[in-house]
């Protein structure tokens, strides 16, 4: 398959903050014209959270899933200095550099499961893929998903793979099963998970997994303590995730037994 590459644009005007969690993206304004969502590397999850959307992104990507275009974003230091609120200006100043964004999409609206019906088959690919990725965020509470143009498109994935936070026994938790899938907004819809897992099966092979993960910067891996080289912290993420998936029964038999719970 063809190298998978991701646009880097320069951030020209920050707009508005979205006072989101403790993340706190803020909607931006790049030098080819458009508006993105921009996700800063000094924030709370600092790297690993925009890992894991690059990660979760593109992956869903691959599987035809609806995703908004995401970019390497560069802020200039210039930025920091002219903003008025402190706790802004903190957060660009530690951003200075390499970011990323997603196309900001216009008009979008926050998906509501009592007003929207989602396809027994998309909702198993979105339900599979969380588990694998262990996502914890796409609960009622907060969906993390939007409708636009009368399509569901899945946005933010940084809260994917949290064991990256500490790499403590991530050997083994790549064969738990994913507990929090009760929690899934998409859980009562979705009735196909073994086809789910045979179409993840077929896509995901080791040459796609890595493109994925070879779109992961140089310095966003290189300050990690738990390797001694940026190949090695790579190598990890795809140890991890071919296990995961060589072993994708263990969550899909607990995503089937916790929707059953719920019916």
């Amino acid at each position: 398959m063809d190298k998978l590459t991701l646009r880097t644009v320069n951030v020209t005007r920050y707009v508005t903050p979205l006072r989101e969690g403790g993340s706190m993206p803020a909607i931006a304004e790049a030098d080819d014209g458009f508006l993105y969502v921009l996700k800063f590397r000094g924030a709370g999850q600092g790297v690993r959270a925009l890992i894991a959307e690059i990660i979760g992104g593109e992956i869903a990507r691959a599987a035809g899933l609806k995703i908004p275009e995401i970019v390497f974003a560069n802020l200039d230091e210039a930025f920091g200095r002219i903003e008025p609120d402190e706790e802004i200006q903190d957060l660009l100043r530690a951003s200075e550099g390499l970011n990323l964004a997603l196309h900001y999409l216009s008009g979008a609206i926050t998906f509501d499961p009592l007003v929207t019906t989602v396809d027994p088959l998309e909702a198993s690919k979105i339900v599979w893929m969380d588990c694998w990725l262990t996502n914890m965020d796409r609960t009622a509470r907060n969906t993390n998903m939007l409708m636009w143009h009368k399509e569901l498109w899945l946005i933010d994935h940084g809260a994917s793979l949290y064991f990256h936070h500490s790499w403590q026994n991530w050997e083994e938790q790549a064969l738990r099963p994913f507990a929090l899938v009760k929690d899934h907004v998409l859980l009562p819809a979705a009735t196909k998970l073994e086809e789910a897992d045979q179409f993840f099966r077929a896509l995901l092979n080791k040459e796609l997994i890595r493109n994925v993960l070879d779109l992961i910067p140089d310095e966003w891996l290189c300050e990690e303590r738990n390797f001694e080289s940026v190949t090695e912290h790579r190598q990890a993420y795809l140890y991890f995730l071919e296990t995961r998936l060589a072993n994708s029964e263990i969550f899909v038999k607990a995503a089937q037994d916790a929707r059953e719970t719920l019916i």
